[in-house]
């Protein structure tokens, strides 16, 4: 058993009643997930002397044996000698050893530093070959030599990078980095991955990145601000330990060295982006570190920066909407119309299904839990994803985080009205988020969740604007700013989130002002609908139906595009046709655009030549091929908005994508006229809207 394993039983065996994993990662210094893991290799060693790992949901984790046993086991565990590090554990870190090193290693020293055999490291260097060969770097062993990884260094910091992201949690990143008290044991491979990404400057570059970031036409996502923040570290880090970028790794004087002293190269917006970067760190960076910062800048950002809607896979789409009119039929629940749970099934599966599809596994430490509060519902996503999902074998972790979604979606139509402020942080995904805002509405009526943040938006919130944050993950705040709970809120957390509200409760009595019955008063819902109404007149007074013929027998996509903007006839709100066309066809390069069994296709990107939204249909008397698709379409709806969006316009342009999973929208698109469009999309906005506006009869 591993040092944190023993820990985890010493712990058990010390406790009287049940324990939950939650505390017991408070206790150790590690995630909940981290302690599920845990007990699953902890469980069978306990079972071979007779000792049962009781595990209650909702309530917690107990030890249950004779005393004889127990006693037995403790003599056991007090004369073995520890093994530090699991097999993965000590790969990694031979790995990070490797990295850190520009030396070679001799083998003993690797031995006696991971406390095994020199036969051990040996074998596990074998097994680490094609996994150092991925990431473009060589493994050199040589007798009397030692062991090295060569490669550029480019290559190294990616490496680190996906070491990093994969082993490292997000209360290792962002938490306190005095959150450990004195007794707890962090893992040497936790600290070992924070030394190499920088765990001592990187709040101040979360800061730096969060002024540009707030600069962005968009913000990145979270878990793209978290990847881009993880490898800029890594390689301000690297730097700092004099491992630099080799000139030739690089296009040769793509960029000139960008300073503190230098500060007017201004030749493109990402020249600024960097510069604004190296100024605030105060850097002073060579050519090659400015242009692989560049690119780190550029690569995260490009993807979502285009992006106008979150359908960017129309093959992904179907299998949402098959999947919940499946489970529509078996329980008679309407599910199509929670366009929540839609629009929170498509963002969660694409990255879900590339990762499995990548062989990455996915780990649940809740499925249990899932399994028996969702019990039939479980079932019946298994079943509907084994009928619809054939490429790929999607395992039981995954299903559990699926049907989070539709659970949350059942009990939405509970929710409650609310007394206290809170600002929900929950870093595992859509679903889990969800989940846990109408777990806690159920739970805690008292409570009004004003919003779902990300870790990096909620630190920065004001304070007039809450009475507490509630987190899955450990934050950078003082304790008695938010209160840390898992996403399935078991008992004991609810009466500990109970006594902390009542807490704040009573200290800010004198100065509670109460909160009005609605979310909003009359006069809040007469301008915000002024506002949505405003922005779907001007949409829909632009909108038209244009006819088209191919300009050629062959036509090429390009010139196809160009005579759509031009048959728009907008130039106040189009500034450059040829622009905007070469946005376009990037963006259909990017994925599936065409709607399964149709011949439509939506194209769709943000454009700083766009000056407002504007949606357009072009119905083509030939079939048209589009570069991404083995297929034709006859109808494209172009879509096209700033790049800086205000959030009303953007709800409003997903809402009317969303029509495209509804049948009739399909029919009238495909033969429908003008007005009888229009009138669709208006009837279907105007249920979003008094939706949204949460109007009263």
């Amino acid at each position: 058993m591993s040092t944190r394993q023993r820990r985890i039983v010493e712990l058990l065996f010390n406790q009287q009643n049940e324990i939950t994993a939650a505390d017991i990662a408070d206790k150790i210094g590690t995630s909940t997930r981290t302690i599920h893991r845990e007990l699953l290799d902890i469980e069978p060693v306990l079972a071979a002397s007779g000792i049962t790992l009781h595990k209650k949901s909702g309530i917690g984790i107990k030890i249950e044996a004779d005393s004889d046993k127990l006693e037995l086991f403790r003599q056991k565990l007090n004369l073995s000698v520890p093994a530090e590090y699991s097999s993965e554990e000590r790969k990694v870190l031979i790995l990070c050893k490797l990295l850190e090193d520009d030396e070679p290693m001799k083998l003993f020293t690797l031995a006696h530093e991971l406390n095994v055999t020199m036969p051990t490291i040996s074998s596990d260097l074998d097994q680490l070959e094609d996994t150092i060969e991925q990431q473009q770097l060589t493994l050199i062993r040589r007798r009397g030599y030692g062991v090295e990884l060569t490669g550029t260094e480019q290559a190294k910091r990616q490496m680190i990078s996906m070491l990093a992201i994969k082993y490292l949690d997000d209360s290792d990143l962002f938490g306190q980095q005095n959150e450990h008290a004195e007794h707890t044991v962090v893992h040497p491979l936790t600290i070992q991955l924070l030394n190499m990404v920088g765990k001592e400057q990187f709040f101040k570059l979360e800061r730096a990145l969060w002024q540009l970031n707030k600069q962005w036409p968009i913000r990145l996502s979270e878990a793209a601000y978290t990847r881009l923040l993880i490898k800029l570290s890594v390689a301000l880090t690297r730097i700092q330990h004099h491992c630099f970028i080799h000139p030739a790794e690089t296009d040769a004087g793509t960029l000139q060295g960008i300073g503190h002293d230098n500060k007017d190269n201004k030749d493109s917006k990402d020249n600024g982006q960097l510069a604004k970067l190296i100024q605030l760190l105060e850097l002073q960076l060579p050519a090659e570190e400015c242009e692989y910062i560049s690119s780190l800048l550029t690569g995260e950002a490009q993807h979502e920066l285009g992006l106008l809607v979150n359908h960017n896979d129309m093959s992904l789409i179907e299998t949402v909407t098959k999947l919940i009119q499946y489970i529509e039929s078996q329980t008679q629940s309407s599910f199509l119309d929670d366009r929540s749970l839609v629009e929170g099934l498509i963002q969660h599966m694409r990255p879900a299904f590339q990762r499995i599809a990548s062989g990455t596994a996915i780990r649940n430490p809740i499925l249990p839990q899932i399994k028996k509060d969702y019990d039939q519902l479980f079932t019946l996503v298994r079943q509907g994803v084994d009928k619809l999902v054939h490429a790929i074998h999607v395992p039981d972790e995954e299903i559990g985080y699926i049907v989070m979604h539709f659970g949350a979606a059942l009990e939405r139509l509970k929710q409650i009205p609310w007394k206290v402020r809170a600002v929900l942080v929950c870093t595992s995904g859509i679903g889990s988020s969800k989940l846990l805002a109408v777990r806690i509405s159920k739970e805690l009526p008292q409570i009004e969740l004003i919003g779902h943040h990300s870790w990096y938006e909620a630190v920065r919130l004001p304070g007039d604007e809450y009475d507490l944050i509630i987190s899955t993950v450990s934050l950078p705040l003082d304790s008695d700013k938010y209160i840390k709970i898992s996403p399935l809120l078991t008992d004991e957390e609810t009466a500990r989130l109970r006594s902390f509200i009542q807490d704040i409760t009573l200290k800010n009595k004198e100065s509670a002002v109460p909160l009005p019955e609605s979310d909003q008063n009359p006069f809040e819902r007469i301008n915000h609908l002024h506002l949505y109404s405003g922005i779907v007149l001007r949409l829909l007074d632009n909108f038209k139906v244009h006819p088209m013929k191919l300009l050629a027998a062959k036509p090429d996509l390009e010139g196809e595009l160009l005579q759509m903007l031009t048959v728009m006839n907008q130039p106040n709100i189009l500034l450059s046709k040829e622009k905007i066309v070469q946005q376009l066809l990037l963006r259909e390069q990017q994925g599936s655009l065409v709607m399964p069994d149709t011949e439509i296709a939506l194209l769709h990107t943000r454009s700083e030549w766009v000056q407002q939204p504007i949606i357009s249909l072009f119905r083509y008397d030939e079939p048209l091929e589009l570069n991404h698709e083995d297929g034709t379409v006859r109808q494209i709806l172009i879509m096209l908005g700033p790049m800086k969006l205000d959030k009303a316009s953007l709800e409003v342009l997903s809402e009317i994508s969303g029509m495209l999973l509804l049948a009739d929208m399909i029919t009238l698109l495909e033969g429908g006229n003008r007005e009888e469009i229009k009138g669709f999309i208006s009837a279907q906005l105007e249920k979003y809207i008094i939706r949204t506006l949460d109007w009263r009869d």
